[in-house]
């Protein structure tokens, strides 16, 4: 709620605080309201005060009902997802109960992590699989990502310097956006913008360290220019910084840990200046950014303590958070993703999504859905139409523009059961904040 301003201090200010300009708005069209309030109030009763405000606020408060919102997903005639917000459902309480009275039939659930929503046992989550086995539910994976990042960044002691390092004092003098536990994709962000602007981010420290009055400033600006000269900021910029909001399944992460390392990769950099940074030796033995030395080499330090460490624990977070159904679902919807020619396409997987939709596909289907499928993939592969198809949305819109849908429709069906199931809730969270205004 906006915090509003009293009568007697909106006299200072053109902005007047919100109470003060709705009360004005109303007693313009209301003549008993305008001779009672404002500078009319009788003696000092202007009823404007903090207080007054939020006890008006509170009574208003015990007239106002909870809410729903309700957002459909789905895939229209010309092929084409779209999501739109159908309305505001009032209920009583925001209990998984009376949240799961006002749902009669689900296809797939998303939501964030409260424990009403996605509870194990009387959670609304628990509460429609009881009756409906087959509506998924899938935690935002926008929003988990964001988290499996967030508890590494905590938890490991050189990557949480890192972002402590690019928040401290950059994001008030440069306006570099500083990462945060709960935006999406803000660790990733912070250090891209921080590549884009790296000379004018090391011009304003060089300033900011020379110019500034305060010793404070000064030396805050001196240790973080001095940072940036370290091999440790290279590396975590480049390799596991800037890789971190991709990893998303453990197979791909465990393969980039031996194609880094196994390959000559810190060969390759011990040739390397980057910003005329020294790139140290790696057989020597490892000197933190603060001067102190360690009986650790230099080769040790940067692949296991950093790069095999942050990839274990980015695996431990993967697994603890992302439940079996749930990676499932994605790696086998993985499968129909048109990029790179089909280089996705399984048939092994796409039949195993199948059957996940039971209700959606009787065995007879299954039966023609394996030899469809077939005929879909070589019928495709060498089609150029669908050669710079960018996902499955796009697959689908084409699909349907060129009439192969009907061609293939169990395929066009087991794509528009991949299309409703919403893997991210950015249009939910978008309804959320316009419910509030």
């Amino acid at each position: 709620m906006h915090y509003f301003r009293g009568h007697d201090e909106t006299e200072k200010s053109n902005n007047k605080g919100l109470f003060i300009e709705v009360l004005s708005l109303i007693r313009e069209d209301n003549e008993k309201i305008f001779k009672v309030t404002l500078e009319n109030s009788p003696k000092n009763e202007k009823l404007t005060s903090p207080t007054i405000q939020k006890d008006i606020l509170m009574s208003l408060v015990m007239f106002l009902e909870k809410q729903m919102a309700i957002v459909l997903r789905y895939v229209d005639k010309l092929g084409i997802v779209k999501e739109r917000f159908i309305g505001v459902v009032h209920v009583l309480d925001t209990s998984s109960l009376s949240l799961k009275a006002a749902i009669d039939t689900v296809r797939g659930q998303g939501y964030d992590g409260a424990s009403n929503m996605s509870g194990a046992f009387n959670g609304l989550k628990s509460l429609i699989l009881n009756e409906n086995s087959f509506a998924h539910y899938i935690h935002c994976f926008a929003h988990q990502l964001q988290l499996v990042v967030v508890t590494v960044a905590k938890k490991h002691d050189d990557v949480d310097e890192f972002f402590e390092q690019l928040g401290r004092g950059l994001n008030q003098e440069i306006s570099l956006i500083r990462a945060g536990d709960t935006r999406w994709d803000s660790h990733f962000i912070t250090i891209v913008s921080l590549l884009n602007l790296f000379a004018e981010v090391v011009a304003v420290l060089k300033y900011v360290k020379d110019e500034r009055s305060t010793l404070s400033n000064r030396n805050q600006a001196k240790s973080i220019l001095s940072y940036f000269k370290t091999l440790d900021f290279v590396f975590l910029t480049l390799d596991v910084g800037k890789s971190m909001p991709y990893r998303y399944f453990v197979k791909a992460s465990s393969k980039k840990r031996s194609r880094y390392f196994g390959s000559g990769f810190v060969s390759k950099r011990d040739k390397e200046s980057i910003h005329n940074i020294r790139i140290v030796d790696m057989s020597e033995y490892y000197v933190t950014p603060r001067k102190r030395r360690t009986n650790k080499t230099n080769q040790h330090h940067f692949e296991v303590v950093i790069f095999n460490t942050v990839l274990d624990m980015q695996i431990q977070e993967f697994g603890d958070r992302f439940s079996e159904v749930g990676t499932d679902l994605i790696e086998n919807m993985a499968a129909l993703s048109p990029c790179d020619s089909f280089s996705s396409f399984d048939k092994a997987k796409l039949l195993k999504l199948s059957e996940i939709y039971k209700n959606d596909f009787n065995d007879s289907e299954r039966a023609q859905l394996n030899g469809q499928l077939d005929i879909y993939y070589h019928s495709l592969l060498d089609d150029e139409k669908f050669f710079n198809l960018k996902g499955i949305a796009d697959l689908s819109r084409l699909l349907v523009e060129i009439g192969k849908h009907l061609s293939f429709p169990l395929v066009y069906r087991l794509l528009k059961l991949t299309l409703v199931l919403p893997v991210a809730t950015a249009t939910v969270e978008r309804c959320f904040s316009a419910m509030k205004f």
